[in-house]
């Protein structure tokens, strides 16, 4: 057995001496956290983060007090070592820590660093009112950095990956920072397969159905009573994206969701309202267009065009970037799988795929 360096035992599996076999080398990592108090809220209820931690990247955790031991393959016990003090760092700054925190920081660990300048203990943070919203995917993480750097970005994947909250995250940084003058977040009104007929109310109790998950997004992020007086104000503005023809969008922070459901000069139209001091961020789903058939989705066409025109930024998220409950990215895998297959039903043909492109 080596001699510990760091607290860190490096020792090899006796099998891999015999003839035959290829040697394993096994690492045993110690971690001692100091403060008795953050404990818990480190290990969860009946240590359930550490089960998942063992779980997920197939290593074994054993704690006795503060003192932390992972053993497992050299790949395993780095990345476990990385995701417990990101953690444990986490708690520190007073950031609560459940388990949605744990898979956040599981993805992070894992998988190619696309940005060596986004380590995992430093990674970026949008400030908002109700505090800060740190990314829980090293995708997020660069998206959030093409946000802060772009005037355009087209923010493009799966549901639940968090592209639509973090643009409205960066929307409302911006307003309370008095960069820009005001936020408008559109949505084009497509009924997303149903058939809804002719809905009561004004104009805004027709809309508003469409543009509800905006609005859930704003009021993640600020009180509602400051919500419901900047709306009063003019300082967010929330449309259909067919209010915004023949518009110029000055020191505004302007955000088209689901944009996948615009037509070709639909998209032409939002992005050329772009005016001095502007920023744009454009958000969908390429394989969730809800438009009639034959018809071509303006956000493909617009990825398609405007790929590597310069001042112009393009985030594309997979399903391993998906953040909501685990079992919504077996979902979306599950989905794409059958998409590829071409086995999808839309309700008419069992081997029908409802993804236009």
């Amino acid at each position: 057995m080596a001699a510990p360096a760091g607290g860190i035992t490096l020792r090899s599996d006796p099998s891999a001496l015999r003839p035959g076999f290829r040697p394993v080398t096994q690492r045993t990592v110690t971690l001692n956290f100091d403060d008795n108090a953050l404990l818990p809220m480190l290990y969860g209820e009946h240590d359930r983060h550490l089960a998942r931690i063992e779980q997920r990247l197939g290593v074994r955790i054993a704690s006795r007090g503060g003192r932390v031991t992972v053993s497992g393959g050299e790949d395993g016990t780095g990345l476990a070592e990385s995701v417990l003090r990101a953690l444990w760092q986490r708690l520190q700054k007073g950031e609560p820590t459940g388990m949605a925190d744990v898979e956040a920081a599981l993805r992070m660990a894992d998988g190619p660093v696309e940005d060596p300048r986004l380590p995992l203990a430093d990674m970026p943070a949008i400030r908002t009112r109700k505090g800060a919203i740190a990314p829980r995917s090293r995708t997020q993480a660069g998206y959030m950095d093409m946000l802060q750097r772009h005037e355009m970005v087209f923010g493009v994947g799966p549901a639940g990956t968090g592209k639509t909250y973090l643009a409205v995250a960066q929307g409302v940084a911006l307003l309370m920072a008095n960069r820009v003058d005001r936020i408008i977040l559109s949505r084009p009104a497509v009924e997303a397969g149903e058939r809804l007929g002719f809905l009561p109310g004004d104009m805004k109790e027709k809309v508003d159905p469409y543009l509800r998950p905006l609005y859930d997004a704003l009021h993640d992020m600020m009180p509602a009573d400051q919500v419901a007086r900047r709306i009063v104000s003019g300082e967010i503005e929330i449309a259909p994206l067919a209010f915004m023809r023949g518009r110029t969008l000055a020191h505004a922070y302007a955000i088209l969701d689901e944009a996948q459901n615009t037509t070709p000069a639909q998209m032409k139209m939002f992005l050329t309202r772009m005016g001095e001091g502007s920023r744009m961020v454009v958000t969908g789903d390429p394989t969730q267009v809800d438009l009639p058939p034959g018809q071509k989705s303006g956000l493909v066409e617009a990825l398609s065009i405007l790929d590597g025109v310069e001042g112009i930024g393009i985030t594309r998220f997979a399903e391993a970037d998906v953040v909501r409950h685990p079992l919504v990215g077996r979902i979306v895998s599950a989905y794409g799988r059958a998409e590829a297959a071409g086995t999808v039903s839309d309700g008419r043909s069992p081997v029908r795929s409802r993804t236009r492109e």
